[in-house]
């Protein structure tokens, strides 16, 4: 796609990642959080998102599919099925995914997967390149691409290149149990902006990086030799202005006067999750039925609706969680209905955004409890679709990074379901006018840092003139015993080499 710039105009931002959300105009109403959040600044620049289209090719040519809708430019390649199998299914989502949120675990090793995860970054470099002018800014999105970077620094694009991760950073003692760890960690200093979701998980990259590349920290800019990346806090936001009229959308009412009237006048609670085991649903299923046993009180006033459409189904570990939340909830509904109360309804589909809006309005709790979580856009979803006359509460994970936003929240701890049945109690007796002071507060947050002002921070700090040319990648690593390497392309082969003395 041709781009051409002038010195007066605004440089054009190309954003990847992994996934690329194409659309047709006008079809919308079920775009996810970063496709939103990204169309304005794409907008606004002319520029590209480029990624992967989601579909499987025979063999990998790296011919690019340009389309344009709603004013928004995507390019999209194919995949071979290797591709899909060891970058994607296996070292994206089986190895970094459960590491990245502390399931050791369910972390597997293997040095296909690491070999695949570099291949493909290598192809996202060699496709992406010629489309990049010498004025871009250039924004990857995710733990999928985290060499990504790095590789383009090997081909030789000095452009300013930022990097956003939208799920947890691990402790350094966790990170330190994948092979090539520092090798991947290394490569990110290539970018000269990551953003985190919380000061946490920004904290534990520095941490790392101290141990074990003597990296210091000044201010919020890391530095290790002549090489300088500023680290953000900036938590990704809603499109408040798109989800308030979504809200109050026919699809939404009906929604609402259909959940209102199915529970008969019962308080209803609510989850909406992707079926994953950082979601804390076991956990969620487990503490609701103490409630009951606990308050015996609450039974046939109450009911949980668990909405979880399946993913990755094609890993094992999911297939696992399915059976066992099906077992979970039949045993929960043998144990306590009764022949017109059914206490859990549990159900493996997914609603299209408006009417999850009117879910949300109609639940008199919100109850997002993962074990961990990069953020969690659910918990600020259901705060914006209460009625601020009548709110109604959420009862939040304090291992989300959502609860540093929203300490108004009933916080909990996921792995007490003790704790999570005495935090839905409260959040259940909690008076209307406790209720309207904590969902203003969180409402007047939410609106605050909205993905707008998400977009534009990090954007912002993305186009600022750097202090000093983008230098090379840190030449040592003083916990290793490896030679030092002196290019990316040394990065990824070691981080491959690594994981293949693992096998």
């Amino acid at each position: 796609m041709p781009h051409t710039q002038t010195q007066s105009s605004t440089p054009r931002l190309i954003a990847v990642s992994n996934r690329v959300q194409v659309e047709t105009d006008g079809e919308n109403a079920n775009r996810g959080g970063l496709a939103v959040a990204l169309a304005a600044a794409l907008r606004q620049s002319n520029g590209i998102w480029f990624g992967w289209s989601g579909e499987q090719t025979e063999e990998f040519t790296g011919q690019i599919a340009f389309r344009r809708a709603d004013g928004v430019a995507t390019a999209t390649i194919d995949l071979e099925a290797q591709d899909i199998d060891e970058y994607y299914n296996g070292f994206a989502n089986r190895t970094l995914w459960p590491l990245f949120h502390y399931r050791l675990d369910l972390t597997e090793i293997a040095r296909d997967f690491a070999g695949g995860y570099a291949r493909v970054n290598e192809r996202f470099a060699d496709t992406l390149s010629p489309l990049i002018a010498p004025d871009d800014l250039i924004w990857v999105h995710d733990y999928h691409l985290m060499p990504l970077g790095s590789q383009l620094r090997a081909r030789g694009f000095a452009n300013r290149i930022g990097f956003f991760l939208h799920i947890p950073w691990p402790p350094p003692s966790l990170l330190m149990s994948l092979p090539g760890h520092s090798d991947l960690a290394r490569g990110m200093l290539d970018y000269d902006v990551i953003g985190f979701q919380s000061e946490e998980w920004r904290q534990a990259f520095i941490d790392y990086a101290a141990v074990q590349f003597e990296a210091t920290i000044d201010g919020d800019a890391l530095r290790l030799g002549e090489r300088c990346t500023r680290l953000l806090v900036c938590p990704i936001g809603l499109d408040i202005a798109d989800f308030s009229g979504a809200v109050h959308s026919i699809a939404a009412k009906q929604a609402e006067t259909r959940l209102v009237a199915s529970a008969v006048g019962r308080d209803m609670i609510v989850g909406v999750d992707r079926l994953d085991y950082s979601k804390g649903l076991q956990e969620r299923f487990a503490a609701y039925e103490r409630l009951l046993a606990d308050h015996p009180e609450l039974r046939e006033k109450i009911s949980l609706l668990q909405i979880a459409p399946p993913s990755r189904g094609d890993v094992a570990s999911y297939r696992q969680i399915r059976a066992e939340l099906d077992a979970l909830s039949g045993h929960i509904n043998g144990a306590y209905a009764s022949i017109d109360w059914v206490p859990i309804r549990y159900v493996n589909q997914g609603y299209s955004r408006d009417e999850l809006f009117g879910i949300y309005r109609a639940a008199r709790v919100g109850l997002v409890t993962p074990l961990r979580d990069g953020m969690n856009l659910v918990a600020k979803e259901y705060v914006v679709a209460q009625d601020p006359a009548d709110p109604g509460v959420l009862v939040l994970s304090r291992f989300a990074g959502a609860a540093a936003q929203l300490p108004e929240a009933v916080l909990v701890n996921p792995h007490s379901i003790e704790e999570i049945a005495e935090g839905i109690a409260r959040a259940l007796a909690m008076p209307l006018a406790e209720r309207q002071e904590r969902h203003q507060a969180m409402l007047a947050t939410i609106t605050r840092h909205d993905v707008r002002w998400w977009s534009e921070t990090f954007m912002a700090a993305l186009a600022e003139e750097p202090g000093q040319a983008p230098g090379p990648a840190p030449t040592a690593d003083p916990a290793s015993d490896s030679a030092p390497a002196d290019s990316a392309p040394a990065n990824v082969a070691r981080l491959r080499d690594a994981a293949s003395a693992q096998r």
